[in-house]
């Protein structure tokens, strides 16, 4: 999205899989990593290229070019590719979770939660490299987010 306030992580070679569920994993920086990890995950921590695991059967959230896995028993924040739908953070950096965006459109029948991240990254708000443990922007998870739960009506779509 061109609105998004960080670039992609660089690809790093090919596309590996994650060594429990094979799921292609898309690079991380090291930097979201460290932020992640609990004290004794950190502990474990060795820089190599890191991936994110996306797969919600799985519970493996980074791997690591030598074998290295950290699960979401590792990280500090629930992961919401790892949750059961509803009441998952969606953004990181602002708060925009599930439940509150279907009791918006509930209410409204319509969401600003776009507009509303929109509005802080063009302020220079955002920390997703940090916050997000995708390491990358989540603006087009509140969009994918509000247009699942809820009408077409979606402002600042």
């Amino acid at each position: 999205m061109a609105d998004c306030c960080c670039p992609e992580p660089r690809s790093r070679g090919p596309s590996a899989g994650c060594a429990e569920c094979g799921t292609a994993g898309r690079p991380v920086e090291s930097v979201t990593v460290k932020a992640m990890l609990t004290t004794s995950a950190l502990a474990r921590y060795e820089h190599h290229a890191y991936r994110f695991c996306p797969d919600a059967r799985c519970s493996v959230v980074y791997f690591g070019e030598d074998g290295t896995i950290f699960t979401t028993s590792d990280v500090r924040e629930r992961v919401w590719q790892k949750e059961p739908p509803g009441r998952r953070t969606v953004c990181y950096c602002f708060g925009e979770n599930e439940a509150d965006i279907a009791a918006e459109i509930e209410r409204r029948d319509a969401s600003d939660a776009v507009e509303r991240v929109r509005t802080h990254i063009a302020a220079g708000r955002c920390a997703c490299e940090i916050r997000n443990p995708r390491g990358a922007c989540c603006l087009g998870d509140v969009v994918a987010a509000v247009e699942r739960l809820g009408p077409a009506k979606v402002s600042g779509a």
